[in-house]
């Protein structure tokens, strides 16, 4: 069973902290954090992207000369895709890019994921994470503190507007709930910043 020290939102440690080795101490699945990122990333995709083929341009109704005699080659429209001002070959079109993944491939990702933050060292867990103020120069105080990287994934239990407004104006920094997180965003991040009543969450649903 893993364990990683506890620390308070100034930075001390306050003890340790006992992680399921179930959803913290699995086996890391490479290949299944692969399809996961792959799956997340096809999902965000708009798919908005459109140009114009042959049919779609204006114009090249009339065959430009007649198909024999003239020494040219033979041409149908002034619009074909070799003409200037003619059609895209293959144009891509809006097309949704979203595909689906089974539940157990999505939980076994998530489970890789989380043990490989624990593996590199890369986890910190925090006793409890309050703001007074919604401020963002106390936010970082915190991160400061707890020596968290450049891109931060913070994790917390519950809807926080003092976190989550503090944390809207720091490049790099994430604010997630237990509910929302997602394999990109943890092997995305250098440091992964969790509440004490989140892992218990997380440990509740996963497990």
């Amino acid at each position: 069973m893993p364990k990683v020290s506890l620390y308070d939102i100034t930075g001390s440690q306050v003890g340790d902290v006992e992680l399921s080795d179930a959803v913290f101490g699995a086996e890391v699945n490479n290949h299944v954090m692969y399809e996961a990122v792959k799956n997340y990333l096809a999902n965000q995709r708009q798919g908005t992207q459109s140009a114009k083929t042959k049919a779609d341009v204006r114009g090249g109704g009339r065959k430009p000369w007649r198909q024999k005699g003239t020494g040219r080659a033979r041409q149908g429209s002034i619009r074909s895709p070799q003409w200037k001002g003619g059609g895209v070959v293959f144009a891509p079109k809006p097309r949704d890019y979203s595909y689906s993944i089974p539940k157990k491939v999505k939980r076994l990702a998530l489970k890789s994921a989380l043990s490989s933050k624990v593996r590199d060292q890369e986890i910190i867990v925090v006793d409890k994470l309050s703001l007074d103020q919604p401020k963002t120069k106390e936010l970082i105080k915190v991160l400061k503190a707890l020596n968290s990287g450049k891109k931060t994934l913070i994790v917390i239990p519950e809807r926080d507007e003092a976190v989550i407004r503090a944390a809207a104006n720091i490049p790099g920094i994430k604010t997630v709930y237990v509910n929302t997180i997602n394999v990109y965003d943890i092997l995305n991040c250098d440091s992964f910043l969790i509440t004490k009543d989140a892992v218990n969450k997380v440990e509740e649903v996963y497990a």
